[in-house]
This record gives C-alpha cells, structure tokens and sequence, in this order.
C-alpha cells in the first residue's frame, strides 16, 4: 500500500514465496508488474456480491421489493440515472464528466482522466461507479464530500442531469439504491510468506 510499481516489485522480487508463486503461475521468476496487476484483478474478479433483493426481483420474485423500491427503480429509469448507471454491475463501465449541466464545486485537487491522457477534455472526467452495495460504501464521489445516499443523490441529478427531486423522490430513489445491497463474499485470509534476507525494510510515513 502508497508505494510506486518499482518498489511493489522490487520488494515482491526478494520474498521466496512469492516468487515461487508468480514462477507457478507465469512460468517465470522475474515478477513485473503486469503479472502483480493480473493476479490482483484475478482475485477482484471473485469479489462478486450476488443475491441482492433487485436480483431476487429481476429473477421473478414480485415481493422482494416494495412499492416504494419499484418506484424508485422507475423514477432511476425516467430520471436518465440508467443511462449511465447500466449493466450487471450498475455501472462501472465507462467515464463520464462531473458536472455534465451543472459544475461540481469542490476543493479536492483530483483533475479525473486529465492526470492520465494529458487532454484538457477529460478534466473532472471519472469512471462511473458500480451502484451494487452503495448504501455500504460511503462518503461518496471521489473527494468523499457526500456522506448520505440522500445528499448524493441529490447532488448527482442536479449536476449530472439538471433535475431536483423532491424529499418524496429523493426517498424513493434511495430506497431502490439499497436493494442493490448483495451477500458480501467469505474471505480467508491466507498465510502470507515471509520476508527475505534482502526485503527492505518499512519506511515509516513523515
């Protein structure tokens, strides 16, 4: 963790167990760093939270939401929220721009896509997030600066869409949001290998 590619390797490269590992499954010892990113996205891939209530009711079963979800679920639709926040995952598919009809103030120094393409274009251009279990993750957007579902909810179709909802649609909305809520997978923690002579050691934060 808050380490550059270069150390990451260069600390996994002098730990035995794991370069026995990378040698088993790249069939090499030299560990890069797109073999560390494969094999992280390996396990992410496995960190899937099916079974939520909407999945019940997508599966047929009529009462696994309530009037009030099913019409958040349509105002998510009616609203454009959908156009964005789509497929298996609620989104996480593509990058859109914060603040496409009304600007985002914030103070937080993130510029979006910007930092990687160079291009002016992508500036406060983020990767549209997954809404599956989002009543979980807060504080909200990429500088954290909603801490509810209602705030953020509010926030998102007045800068993205250029709506307001009213305290009834807000409600509505939120409550559908949290039926995206799914059966959080059971992680074993694995025992990690041990150090090598040549690992360097911590270098605590200034």
């Amino acid at each position: 963790m808050a380490s550059n590619h270069e150390l990451a390797v260069e600390i996994l490269q002098t730990i035995p167990g794991y370069v026995s590992e990378f040698q088993f499954v790249f069939d090499s010892s030299h560990i890069n760093i797109n073999m560390v990113t494969e094999s992280i996205a390996e396990f992410e891939r496995t960190l899937v939270t099916p079974n939520s209530r909407f999945d019940q009711w997508l599966l047929g079963d009529k009462d696994a939401l309530t009037d009030q979800e099913k019409d958040g679920y349509r105002l998510f639709k009616l609203t454009g929220c959908a156009g964005c926040h789509n497929g298996p995952a609620e989104g996480g598919q593509a990058y859109q721009k914060m603040g496409s009809f009304n600007s985002y103030d914030t103070t937080h120094p993130s510029i979006g896509r910007q930092a990687v393409t160079g291009s002016r274009s992508d500036r406060m251009r983020f990767k549209v997030p997954t809404l599956r279990n989002i009543e979980l993750t807060y504080p909200y957007f990429h500088d954290g600066q909603a801490r509810t579902l209602e705030e953020a909810v509010d926030t998102m179709v007045w800068v993205q869409l250029n709506r307001k909802f009213s305290p009834t649609g807000n409600a509505k909305a939120v409550s559908f949001l949290k039926t995206l809520t799914g059966d959080l997978p059971q992680i074993i923690l694995p025992i990690l290998p041990p150090s090598g002579p040549d690992t360097p050691s911590p270098q605590p934060f200034e």
